[in-house]
């Protein structure tokens, strides 16, 4: 009887073990949604005449995390993400000012190192499809050529980057903090005489985890 007892103490503590690894949250498939803001400036604007500041954006979206094992996993997003600046500088001898926002589709393709239960960090590739752009222009001179130069402009729509951060996992809810980059700049043809630059953005966002 004192045998049977402890045969089915150890089954049934070896069963608990093996039901919270399987429960723990590093080994997990989760996904979830976030929202939060960006903010956004441009890099490698070699030879470019013209200065640019930060501006803020939105971002949000949707995130998937399949794990490889307690301690790596994949994470793909699919995020709406508002990017862009406020410039100013010369186009034909003249002064302008320009606030853009670009709309972009981006899909981070993120590794997972997750040295905790409530730390991930992410790091990987990243896609970027602009969706739209807007700008707002004040030219010294209101020169009609110096518009249309903006306005024609063959814009990239497919860049793609590099991404990293972390997320902090408290309860159910991820606080996510990003910095990305663009690999190629906005100029699709090289033809352009417009500012051409590569994106640089800092994000933060709050999201739920299912």
């Amino acid at each position: 009887m004192k045998k049977s007892f402890i045969i089915a103490s150890i089954l049934t503590v070896t069963l608990g073990m093996s039901v919270q690894a399987q429960d723990s949250p590093r080994e997990s498939v989760s996904f979830g949604l976030k929202v939060g803001a960006n903010y956004s400036n441009v890099w490698d604007k070699q030879g470019q005449d013209f200065q640019a500041d930060g501006k803020f954006g939105f971002a949000g979206g949707l995130f998937v995390g399949i794990p490889f094992s307690e301690l790596l996993g994949f994470q793909p997003e699919l995020m709406i993400s508002q990017k862009g600046m406020q410039a100013s500088g010369t186009l034909f001898g003249t002064a302008y000012s320009n606030k853009r926002t670009t709309t972009y589709l981006d899909v981070p393709l993120q590794l997972q190192i997750k040295p905790a239960d409530f730390l991930t960090v992410v790091v990987g590739p990243q896609y970027s499809f602009l969706l739209h752009e807007k700008n707002v222009y004040t030219f010294g001179s209101n020169s009609i050529e110096q518009e249309q130069e903006f306005e024609n402009d063959n814009v990239r729509k497919n860049v793609l980057g590099f991404v990293a951060g972390v997320d902090v996992m408290v309860s159910h809810f991820v606080i996510s903090g990003r910095t990305s980059f663009d690999f190629l700049n906005n100029n699709g043809d090289g033809s352009s005489v417009t500012p051409r630059y590569k994106n640089l953005l800092v994000q933060l966002t709050v999201g739920y985890k299912f």
